[in-house]
C-alpha cells in the first residue's frame, strides 16, 4: 500500500526532535488507548498485521494531524465497527446502545503478562531459502492495493543479503485474511547511494527485513 504512512526518504518533514524527559503518556486516555487495543489484541479477532494496516488506511490529512496514540484510538474504533463488535450509533453515542457481543479470549488479571507478549511468528518449514548470505538480490518494485512490509524507498534497488532469518508469517497475506502463508525471511542490505543518490553519505548503509517474494536476483 502507497500510503502516507511509508514517508521513509521523504523529504522536508525535518528531524526527528525528542522530547526530552518524555513521559510514557502525556494524558490518562492515552494510556487507556494503549490498554484497550492491547485488550482486544489479547481476543484474536485480528492480528497484528491486520492492525497496522488499518492505521495505514486512515486519510492523509488524519494520520499526518494526529498524535501516536489518537491514530491508535482511531484504529481501534475502526477495527472494531469492521469486525461488528460495536455499532456506528454507539459510536456517536459515546456508550454502548446493546448487550455486548462475546469475545474467542477474554483478559484477566493472571493474564497481563502475556497480553503485553507477542507470540512468534516463525514456523516450521521443508523448504529451502531461495538466497543466502552474502548474495546480491533486488526489491521489486511493487505497488500493491493492500499491506505490504516493504518499504517504497527501497524498492527496485539492489543490496546483499546480510542474513537469512528463518520461515516467517508472511503480512502481506495474513493482513487481508489470506492466511499465514509463511515466507523466507532475510535481512538486505542498502549502501546508501543506491537508495539515495550520488549525494547520500557513502559510509551509511540501511538494513530492512524483506520477505522472500519482494526479492529476485540482481
Amino acid at each position: 500500500m502507497n500510503g502516507i504512512h511509508d514517508m521513509g526518504g521523504m523529504d522536508g518533514f525535518g528531524k526527528v526532535e525528542p522530547e526530552p524527559n518524555e513521559p510514557p503518556f502525556h494524558s490518562r486516555w492515552e494510556g487507556r488507548s494503549l490498554a484497550m487495543n492491547r485488550i482486544m489484541s489479547y481476543a484474536k479477532i485480528w492480528n497484528i498485521d491486520r492492525s497496522r494496516a488499518a492505521i495505514e488506511e486512515l486519510p492523509p490529512s488524519d494520520y499526518l494531524g494526529m498524535t501516536y496514540y489518537e491514530k491508535w484510538a482511531a484504529r481501534l474504533e475502526k477495527l472494531l465497527l469492521e469486525y461488528g463488535l460495536i455499532g456506528a450509533d454507539e459510536v456517536a453515542a459515546g456508550h454502548s446502545l446493546r448487550k455486548g457481543k462475546p469475545l474467542p479470549r477474554t483478559l484477566t488479571l493472571a493474564d497481563l503478562p502475556k497480553a503485553l507478549t507477542r507470540g512468534s511468528y516463525s514456523r516450521p518449514t521443508n523448504t529451502t531459502p531461495q538466497f543466502k548470505t552474502g548474495d546480491r538480490v533486488r526489491t521489486k518494485n511493487i505497488h500493491p492495493k493492500t499491506h505490504t512490509r516493504l518499504p517504497r524507498y527501497a524498492r527496485g534497488r539492489a543490496g546483499v543479503i546480510e542474513c537469512v532469518r528463518g520461515f516467517h508469517v508472511f503480512p502481506d497475506s495474513v493482513a487481508i485474511g489470506a492466511g499465514e502463508n509463511p515466507q523466507w525471511l532475510y535481512t538486505v542490505r542498502f549502501e546508501s547511494r543506491e537508495l539515495w543518490g550520488e549525494n547520500a553519505d557513502p559510509t551509511l548503509t540501511v538494513s530492512i527485513e524483506a520477505w522472500e517474494p519482494y526479492l529476485e536476483p540482481a
